[in-house]
């Protein structure tokens, strides 16, 4: 089943949390709602689950409208599991039990193994309170995927489990539920979470969506410099076009790609790799803050004459007494109005 919004917008009083949002998570597909805090990603999953009730817009399931502003069926009778960052179980049940609650008579056998395929084989018999954070999400993720649900949401699922687990347990999850053949959404305000998991990622910032794609649409044509960052690990370097090349804060760069392709005197946000640029000894360029070596390569962070900061990555040696400009590979840099 294919879950849509059409339009969403929602308020708390005067704030406006979503503005027009649309978007379509497939059938049998992980979507990921990327963004930091107060973006709205909430939000649309708690309109989605029946948290919420629908202000302005539609929510679709299959080709349905499952809510809009007229009607709002709680979230008992909606086709959806729902997995929260606190987990929420039963503290009265054991986790078997936890994990059984959902299933008919003849699966509630399944309970042990789906424990197991969570990393907690044998500990069916015990009750939350006797389990750690990370054990209680991982029970709750078990007793959302046992009942196998066309439609699953899920908010920060993997918040509470520590970060060794918490990949392996995530990669686990992306095939269970891919072998189920559930729609899932999945809130997370971590770029590698989405990067590990997803299918498709929506990308959020205040109340919208400013990016919608495959992890590698995102990576390889990023809308916007922010999103670029994000994905391709790359820094965001204020820029102004000129006929001579790029005027930065840390030299004047090579056009490159780029000519015939930017307004004069533009204002650029300009997204480069720490390890495409070049340290270039220059009497009235940055100073060295910091050297941190990587092995072959050494991290150098440089600091501009106005206090603005960028990060090399180089095997070229960096004297922390000398003071350098900063040369990119052209080909590597790309530009983005600034907005």
């Amino acid at each position: 089943m294919s879950l849509e919004f059409r339009h969403i917008a929602h308020a708390y009083g005067p704030v406006r949390a979503l503005e027009d949002v649309s978007f379509t998570a497939p059938a049998g597909e992980i979507t990921c709602l990327l963004g930091a805090s107060g973006c709205g990603k909430s939000t649309l999953l708690g309109l989605a689950a029946g948290l919420l009730a629908v202000q302005q817009g539609e929510v679709v399931l299959a080709g349905e409208v499952l809510a809009d502003a007229r009607r709002s069926p709680p979230p008992e009778v909606r086709p959806v599991g729902l997995v929260f960052q606190d987990g929420a179980l039963f503290p009265h049940m054991t986790l078997a039990a936890n994990v059984a609650f959902g299933l008919p008579k003849e699966r509630r056998g399944e309970a042990e193994s789906w424990l197991a395929r969570v990393g907690l084989a044998g500990m069916g018999g015990r009750y939350p309170h006797e389990l750690s954070g990370g054990q209680q999400q991982r029970a709750a993720l078990a007793r959302a995927m046992a009942p196998r649900p066309h439609v699953l949401l899920m908010d920060e699922p993997f918040a509470s489990v520590d970060i060794v687990l918490r990949r392996a347990l995530r990669r686990e999850c992306r095939i269970l539920l891919r072998e189920a053949g559930s729609t899932v959404v999945l809130v997370t305000h971590d770029p590698a979470e989405a990067l590990d998991v997803a299918d498709r990622i929506a990308v959020m910032e205040a109340g919208r969506i400013v990016q919608f794609g495959t992890p590698q649409d995102l990576h390889e044509a990023p809308a916007t410099a922010a999103v670029g960052a994000i994905f391709g690990g790359a820094q965001v370097i204020a820029g102004a076009a000129r006929e001579e090349g790029l005027d930065t804060a840390f030299g004047l760069w090579p056009l490159g790609a780029l000519i015939g392709e930017l307004p004069a005197e533009a204002a650029l946000d300009l997204l480069v790799q720490a390890d495409r640029l070049v340290p270039v000894p220059d009497p009235r360029g940055c100073r060295v803050r910091d050297v941190h070596p990587l092995g072959a390569r050494s991290r150098v962070l440089l600091e501009s004459p106005d206090g603005l900061s960028i990060t090399v990555e180089t095997a070229l040696p960096v004297d922390a007494g000398k003071t350098y400009s900063v040369l990119p590979d052209p080909e590597s840099v790309r530009a983005f109005p600034r907005t």
